[in-house]
């Protein structure tokens, strides 16, 4: 089996259904599941499976619902390929939580409790705060910070070559947007969010969430895992908990994790979570790259295929 990677998906990808059949026809899914909800408080998992689609989108349900449907694929591929041994792990933003407790970094139930609260801070400060977002197609890094220094507004996410999004408040992205062409931008669209994330607009969540992060028991992770702020490899408790904590104001640096990743010798990925957004991503940052994304029964079945 060639060496795997695994990457999990950011919030944005979920949608109403993820992970029902997996609970419909798995054991080990269905124990995930209700532990979920049990350490939750509520089903989240009725959401996920039959919405409705603004509850599931909600920042407080959908960062802990990608982190459980990411992890009952991890458990099923496990269940069918019982000498899999991944190499390393990534997360997109949120995902680098589930990457954690895929690496043994803490528990699921701690993962998940954390990723729980994690939403309801970011939510909060979406509501306390004016924010929007906007994609940037088409530009040079260089060109795009230039823009948002003109417009007072911060790089959040370097996705791919030509795909960056930029954050912060309603007036500054709607100059961003307005003035993206000046700046040699192919094209600039204002995102359908319900804030600025991963800009200085979050800095209260980010706060609140360096307290829950100090309470949690963390250790090292048993496979490399390669951290959205840094871009780097994070093994340290501390260095885990700083990087977890700066990643909710800071930069998703997701072009220079794969690149770090493909460094290592790595170019076989395994995607975990609703959608092929990540295989969109890390095909555009090196097309000799081979990523399986698994979703539902079908893609699980046929990576696992692929994968044996």
């Amino acid at each position: 089996m060639s060496k795997i990677v695994l990457l999990f998906s950011g919030q944005g990808a979920q949608k109403v259904g993820m992970g029902k059949d997996w609970v419909e026809s798995s054991a080990t899914a269905r124990k995930l599941a209700i532990q979920a909800d049990q350490a939750l408080g509520y089903s989240l998992t009725d959401i996920m499976f039959d919405g409705p689609e603004d509850e599931l989108t909600k920042t407080s349900h959908c960062q802990p619902a990608l982190y459980l449907h990411g992890l009952i694929g991890l458990a099923l591929i496990r269940e069918r390929l019982t000498n899999f041994s991944p190499v390393a792990a990534a997360g997109l933003s949120l995902g680098e939580f589930t990457a954690h407790a895929a690496a043994g970094t803490f528990s699921f139930e701690d993962g998940l409790k954390l990723v729980a609260r994690r939403g309801a801070f970011m939510e909060e400060a979406c509501q306390a705060t004016e924010g929007a977002m906007a994609a940037l197609i088409g530009g040079e890094e260089a060109q795009i910070r230039a823009l948002a220094a003109a417009t007072d507004v911060d790089v959040a996410n370097l996705n791919a070559p030509g795909q960056i999004v930029l954050s912060g408040t309603v007036a500054g992205i709607d100059a961003a947007v307005a003035q993206a062409k000046d700046f040699g931008i192919r094209r600039a669209i204002k995102l359908n969010v319900a804030g600025a994330y991963h800009s200085r607009l979050m800095q209260s969540a980010q706060d609140k969430l360096a307290a829950e992060l100090a309470g949690v028991s963390m250790q090292s992770p048993q496979i490399p895992v390669v951290c959205n702020f840094g871009a780097s490899v994070v093994s340290e408790p501390a260095e885990i908990r700083e990087m977890l904590k700066n990643q909710v104001t800071g930069s998703v640096r997701w072009t220079e994790s794969i690149q770090q990743l493909i460094a290592m010798g790595h170019r076989t990925f395994l995607e975990l979570g609703p959608g092929k957004v990540l295989s969109g991503l890390v095909s555009k940052i090196d097309k000799d790259t081979v990523v399986h994304s698994v979703e539902d029964l079908a893609s699980l079945e046929a990576a696992v295929e692929a994968l044996a």
